[in-house]
């Protein structure tokens, strides 16, 4: 006779078995494509969280997916500029990044963040490698203007005007992942350039042209009341995104965001998604599962 305790065991391991055949028809519609995936936010805070993320990532190079990651940093940046007596500020919701403080952020990102994601894929079990933006996003400096319309100088600070992709179609060749941190090379200078991880993802996705662009971080997605989450959008097509922001529904740093995601869209990638990285295997969640996590834009509403 199965006794109690067996009956619950044989209970979790089919509902195991379920979630695998429910996944099925996603791990067979997403092998061999190409995942952009840009990470950031809050939830680089947490070391659990990030490594849950790594994880989820070896878990789609093990079905076959070609994930693709561009990751943020603003807050260890913060904290290593203010180890060197700078202090952090912001025009217009960018980091004002002056000459002597772009040799920190470059350190910071390409050198301690971009390392430590690729070393969690490699003890994950998955294959890495980290690639400084610099020799992918090739960009100019930004100028931005004040309260009263006038030119404010925010430094090395830039935005993306091109994207070099051998190195990555290399890394996916070899069956790697490859790990970008944001910051561009100065079109006849070769400066580095500090640059908006957000739209340096969206700039990639434009030229990379993945399957899906995955913004990972600390909200749920796009809602109707940024205060509620139970007014989560769970999908919009690229008409409704503007509509959207001309209801102020979509508004602050979420405005240049869903812009980018649908130039995005303009250029060929299929879906773009918002999900929360504030949760564990968030991402798992929305590729293989069918009602997903977060808010997806599609080009049409189907």
């Amino acid at each position: 006779m199965i006794s109690t305790r067996n009956i619950e065991h044989l209970d979790r391991e089919i509902t195991k078995a379920e979630i695998l055949v429910e996944a099925l028809p996603y791990m067979q519609a997403y092998r061999d494509k190409t995942v952009l995936i840009k990470f950031g936010g809050s939830a680089m805070d947490d070391p659990k969280l990030v490594k849950s993320l790594m994880h989820d990532i070896v878990v789609m190079e093990s079905m076959g997916l070609n994930p693709v990651v561009v990751h943020g940093g603003g807050k260890a940046i913060s904290k290593a500029m203010k180890d060197s007596g700078l202090e952090a500020r912001f025009v217009n919701g960018l980091r004002v990044t002056p000459p002597e403080a772009i040799e920190i952020v470059e350190r910071t990102l390409s050198g301690t963040i971009n390392p430590g994601l690729v070393e969690l894929v490699r003890e994950a079990g998955g294959k890495a490698v980290g690639i400084p933006g610099t020799n992918v996003f090739v960009g100019e400096k930004l100028m931005e203007k004040d309260a009263e319309g006038r030119p404010v100088d925010i430094g090395m600070v830039g935005r993306v005007i091109g994207c070099l992709l051998p190195r990555i179609e290399e890394a996916l060749q070899l069956q790697l992942t490859p790990v970008i941190s944001p910051l561009a090379r100065e079109l006849g200078t070769n400066q580095a350039l500090n640059v908006n991880a957000d739209l340096a993802a969206a700039a990639l996705a434009r030229e990379l042209k993945p399957v899906k662009l995955i913004y990972i971080s600390d909200v749920p997605g796009l809602m109707r009341d940024p205060s509620d989450p139970t007014t989560l959008i769970r999908s919009i097509n690229r008409k409704e995104a503007f509509e959207l922001i001309e209801q102020g529904v979509i508004s602050g740093g979420m405005i240049p965001k869903v812009k980018s995601a649908v130039d995005a869209l303009n250029a060929g990638v299929r879906k773009v998604h918002f999900i929360d990285g504030r949760l564990p295997h968030t991402l798992l969640l929305e590729i293989f599962t069918q009602d997903g996590i977060g808010t997806e834009i599609v080009r049409e509403q189907r």
